[in-house]
């Protein structure tokens, strides 16, 4: 495994290099970077098409919006530039991200520059009109923060007993974040965002269904090279012969939580387990395949947003059967798997609403 990127580099050229840039996270980028791609295009596609307008923004002289601005420079001069530095200096900058430490003169100097420039460009404006997708490196930003927050909190839910035993160990940890967490956070941060800007939420959840599937099977290639602790239980089965060995167990050499024994001069899975992030990866990626082919035929609203659920339920539900993670007393099943089915239950309950809206609608009546 690979938990920086110095060490893939390594593995990949046979070169030794030294960069402690987390895989996890470098993935974790790219996953946002990918659906900042995918939303970009839909909001184009479904302005041109007439299902969004642009919006009217006035000059309202809220001093709220030039303070907001203001923060959000001041945690990326403050987090970004502390851990760019900490990179070249070959320190360690998960653990600079989880804490309280960064650059104040970056954070203060973005701050004064974002605040600036939100006050003069509100000055300029008196009425005008911005396409939705312009609004995206806004929405990025608080996706990114509320989507970590609710990873981190549904997995300290996840983990009750080890939180109420040693709480901040469990939430300052670098590892423990549970997908549904970040994307319920994230996607009602997203909504949210919309609907202040009235667009109907239910157009904003079908530009971003097929976002969000592919930034999760990217998401997954960063778990499955670092080997973050999201893997499969131990497999004891025979493997077919058309299946190769990397594809059907793994014991999670050098390992992003040092998880197994010692040996070799790093830890490894006493035996081999399912890689079940690399069979995510692998359908979450197939499965934005599906959906992006068959955008445009589906064209009543919601009908995307419900596709989503119903993949995303049907693949999550199943793939927790093999994972390691906890199972509840009562019908020993998962969190994951709860909300999954929760997930299956909305699409299909959309896609029954669609056909019965469509089949009892005016234009359907005989006269």
């Amino acid at each position: 495994m690979f938990p920086t990127i110095g060490d893939l580099i390594s593995y990949l050229f046979h070169v030794q290099v030294k960069f402690n840039l987390q895989t996890f996270g470098t993935c974790m980028a790219l996953a946002f970077a990918g659906a900042y791609v995918v939303f970009v295009s839909e909001f184009k596609r479904r302005e041109k098409d007439g299902t969004i307008v642009g919006i009217q923004v006035k000059n309202a002289g809220k001093p709220v919006e030039v303070i907001v601005n203001a923060c959000i420079g001041f945690l990326i001069g403050y987090k970004v530039v502390a851990i760019v530095w900490a990179l070249f200096q070959g320190h360690d900058p998960v653990s600079l991200l989880f804490s309280l430490r960064g650059n104040w003169i970056a954070g203060c100097l973005l701050a004064l520059v974002w605040g600036i420039w939100a006050y003069v460009s509100k000055q300029e404006m008196t009425a005008t009109v911005i396409h939705p997708y312009q609004l995206m490196p806004y929405i990025v930003f608080m996706v990114a923060v509320w989507g970590f927050l609710g990873a981190k909190l549904f997995d300290a839910v996840e983990h009750f007993q080890e939180l109420m035993y040693d709480p901040v160990t469990v939430l300052f940890a670098r590892s423990g974040f549970t997908y549904y967490g970040g994307l319920i956070f994230g996607a009602l941060t997203y909504l949210y965002i919309g609907y202040r800007h009235k667009i109907k939420l239910i157009h904003m959840a079908d530009i971003g269904s097929p976002g969000m599937m592919l930034a999760y099977g990217i998401g997954r290639i960063g778990c499955q090279l670092s080997g973050d602790g999201d893997w499969g239980i131990v497999n004891r089965h025979i493997k077919p012969d058309w299946i190769p060995q990397w594809a059907w167990v793994d014991t999670y050499p050098h390992n992003a939580i040092n998880a197994g024994i010692f040996k070799h001069g790093y830890y490894e899975l006493p035996v081999g387990v399912y890689p079940t992030p690399l069979y995510e990866a692998v359908l979450c990626i197939l499965l934005f395949g599906v959906m992006w082919l068959f955008r445009k035929r589906l064209r009543a609203p919601g009908s995307m947003f419900f596709l989503f659920l119903l993949l995303n339920g049907i693949e999550r539900y199943y793939i927790e059967i093999i994972r390691i993670t906890p199972k509840y007393t009562l019908f020993q099943l998962s969190q994951a798997q709860m909300i999954a089915l929760l997930f299956m239950a909305g699409g299909v309950a959309g896609f029954v609403w669609l056909t019965g809206r469509a089949y009892f609608s005016p234009a359907k009546e005989i006269p």
